[in-house]
C-alpha cells in the first residue's frame, strides 16, 4: 500500500506503508520471549493498553531509582576487606548526587582529602568500584565480579581497592596515576535503561592518567544475571588485562577477544 509523505503537498512523492498486520497473540508472545525490549505491545485504540503501561511506568521509576541511590561504602569496604583485599573510601570532588548529575567533571577528580589517602606503591593493577549512575548495579555485582576475576589474576600486585562515592569512569584515571599504577579498571553502574537498572560496566585503561579519552580504554557492559555472567566477564577481563601488558595499550588498539567475535557470525 502507498500513502503519501507526511508534510508534503506533491501526491508523487509517496513510501511503502510498513505497518505490520495485526499480530495473533500467540506471534506477539512468541516475538516477545526473544527480548526484553518492549516490542508488540498490546493497545487499546491508539493507546498502550493498561498492563503495558504501568509495567512501563514501572520500569521508569525503577531507573530513577538507581540513578539516585547511594552504594553502601562500609559494606563494600567491610566485605573486600573480609577476602584479604584491602580497600579505601573515597569521594570525588562532587559533594551531593545533584552536583554528580549535573557537574561530570566533578565525578572524574578526587576530592583534595581523598587524594591525600593514595600512596603509590608497587602495583600491577587498581580496581576501582564506583557508583557512577546506578548504585543497583555496584551493590549486586561488583563483589561477585571481582570474585570471579581475582583467581584469574593470582600473583598480580594488587593496589587497595578503592571504592568512590559520586564517581565517574575517568576517576580511575586519577587514581590509577597517584599509585602509579600501569593498569586501572573501573567497575561502575551503568546509566540504566528501562529493562535494565542494574547494570555494571568495567572500564580497562593502560597507564591511567588525568586526560585519558574514551577512545583509550576497553569496555566490557551489560555484566548482570540477564546479560553477561559473572565467568563470562571475568574471562574477557582477563583477557584484557593480559593483552594491556603484553601490548602496553587500551582501547582502539586492543581488539576484542577472538572466541566472543567468532561466536558472534
Amino acid at each position: 500500500m502507498l500513502i503519501r509523505r507526511r508534510g508534503t503537498t506533491k501526491p508523487t512523492e509517496a513510501v511503502l506503508d510498513l505497518t505490520p498486520p495485526h499480530m495473533t497473540v500467540a506471534a506477539r508472545e512468541a516475538l516477545r520471549s526473544y527480548t526484553p525490549a518492549r516490542i508488540a505491545l498490546r493497545s487499546t485504540g491508539v493507546s498502550l493498553a493498561t498492563g503495558p503501561l504501568l509495567d512501563f511506568q514501572l520500569a521508569h521509576a525503577r531507573a530513577r531509582d538507581a540513578v539516585n541511590a547511594a552504594i553502601d561504602v562500609r559494606m563494600l569496604c567491610d566485605e573486600l576487606r573480609r577476602t584479604g583485599m584491602p580497600a579505601l573510601a573515597l569521594e570525588s570532588q562532587a559533594k551531593d548526587r545533584a552536583t554528580y548529575l549535573r557537574r561530570p567533571d566533578l565525578g572524574r577528580a578526587l576530592s583534595q582529602d581523598s587524594a591525600a589517602l593514595l600512596t603509590p606503591g608497587e602495583y600491577d593493577v587498581v580496581f576501582v568500584i564506583a557508583d557512577g549512575l546506578s548504585a543497583l548495579a555496584v551493590e549486586r555485582h561488583a563483589l561477585r565480579l571481582m570474585g570471579a576475576i581475582l583467581p584469574l589474576i593470582s600473583g598480580w600486585r594488587l593496589a587497595p581497592v578503592c571504592v568512590v562515592t559520586q564517581g565517574r569512569v575517568a576517576v580511575g584515571d586519577a587514581i590509577g596515576e597517584a599509585l602509579h599504577a600501569p593498569l586501572a579498571v573501573v567497575l561502575i553502574g551503568e546509566r540504566p535503561g528501562l529493562s535494565s537498572p542494574d547494570s555494571l560496566g568495567a572500564y580497562i585503561t593502560w597507564e591511567p592518567r588525568r586526560g585519558r579519552k574514551d577512545a583509550e580504554r576497553n569496555c566490557i557492559s551489560n555484566i548482570r544475571d540477564e546479560g553477561l555472567t559473572y565467568a563470562a566477564a571475568a574471562g574477557r577481563l582477563h583477557y584484557y588485562l593480559q593483552e594491556s601488558s603484553r601490548l602496553h595499550m587500551t582501547g582502539l588498539g586492543l581488539k576484542d577477544p577472538t572466541s566472543d567475535v567468532a561466536g558472534l557470525i
